[in-house]
């Protein structure tokens, strides 16, 4: 079988306990960016149809429902407008736009802020807290396990199908496994794949996370960036960050405001969104902006007012300082006239 750069960089690099009902676990350390592979081929799952009937078949269904319409959850465990996809673009497959499958091959993993080694189905409750807004799913959760199932299914399947195992069935695991996720000694491979893929470099996927964007060559700049916004961006995310809806379902994601988004999700700072932007933005016509105008236009969006970090103490200084202090972002300072987070809009899933 012939295996391309890509293919053959994977060989190389790849050759959260449970949480009191109030508690809200510090899961925003940001995540490494990485050089853009130059021939543009990346890791391809297996195709949705494939999907196996069965219980572990409709594990994965459900998963795959819950990333694309994450507002059925509205009120339980989501407190905004949003969907996971529209963060992790096409159902979580889409390469640089954080893909589920090269998540799911890096956790468990240590994470600094958190001080303590988080499993895949904690991370994705980080993600309910403060992308979302509102209130994470317990651990062995149907949500949690669902999507824990999803995301695994995506990278199994994609790596059994790199290796010329196109007929082989995905392996089912246990709940309890398929929320650890497979950066462990005891994730188990099947075939061939447990002599290819290494532990070093699980982390390293070509296409996780976000690629590396450069700093521009001037500070980004609001003022730019609500010029870039509007030329841009408004035809979709609306004249003020609203988002847009249909039929009275969420179909664009806000950007700001109540329903976006909370000053604690890690797109809220300006180099992430800006890299997220520079690849992904606008939607299906990705790198239409130059990198100024990336930086520029994430300054713009994210120098709005949005929903209150969840680590709120009662003291906007001391919060901002406690767990934004090196971040690239606007919480707790002043913009207009106005200092971030001091009009912040409630914080979780409200009554």
């Amino acid at each position: 079988m012939k295996i391309d750069k890509v293919c053959l960089a994977l060989l190389l690099c790849v050759a959260q306990l449970g949480h009191a009902e109030d508690y809200v676990p510090d899961m925003q350390e940001e995540i490494s960016v990485q050089p853009k592979a130059a021939d543009m081929h990346y890791f391809v799952p297996r195709d949705l149809t494939q999907i196996p009937q069965g219980s572990f078949g409709d594990k994965v269904r459900k998963g795959y429902e819950l990333f694309v319409d994450t507002q059925q959850l509205k009120g339980r465990y989501v407190g905004n407008q949003l969907n996971c996809t529209n963060c992790h673009l096409d159902a979580g497959a889409k390469a640089y736009a954080a893909p589920m499958w090269a998540a799911y091959l890096a956790y468990p993993a240590f994470r600094k802020k958190d001080n303590r080694v988080n499993s895949f189905a904690e991370r994705i409750q980080g993600c309910f807290n403060y992308s979302m807004n509102g209130k994470a799913p317990a651990l062995d959760s149907p949500e949690l396990v669902a999507m824990s199932a999803y995301s695994y299914w995506l990278l199994m399947g994609g790596l059994l199908d790199m290796f010329g195992m196109q007929d082989k069935p995905v392996p089912e695991l246990s709940d309890k496994l398929l929320q650890q996720g497979g950066n462990d000694a005891s994730f188990a491979l099947p075939g061939p794949l447990n002599d290819r893929v290494k532990m070093a470099g699980r982390d390293k996927m070509p296409g996780r996370a976000f690629a590396a964007l450069a700093k521009p060559a001037q500070e980004p700049s609001p003022e730019r960036g609500e010029k870039v916004y509007a030329e841009y961006c408004s035809v979709c995310h609306g004249a003020q960050g609203e988002g847009r809806t249909m039929a009275g379902a969420p179909v664009l994601p806000p950007l700001w405001g109540a329903q976006s988004y909370n000053w604690g999700a890690g797109m809220h700072r300006v180099n992430t969104a800006a890299t997220f932007i520079f690849e992904n933005m606008p939607l299906g016509k990705g790198v239409q902006l130059n990198p100024q105008q990336a930086w520029d236009v994430a300054a713009f969006i994210n120098s709005r007012e949005r929903p209150q970090d969840p680590r709120y103490t009662g003291d906007l200084a001391g919060t901002a300082a406690k767990f934004h202090g090196d971040d690239e972002g606007y919480y707790g300072k002043t913009v207009d006239g106005v200092t971030l987070g001091s009009k912040a809009y409630p914080a979780g899933v409200q009554p």
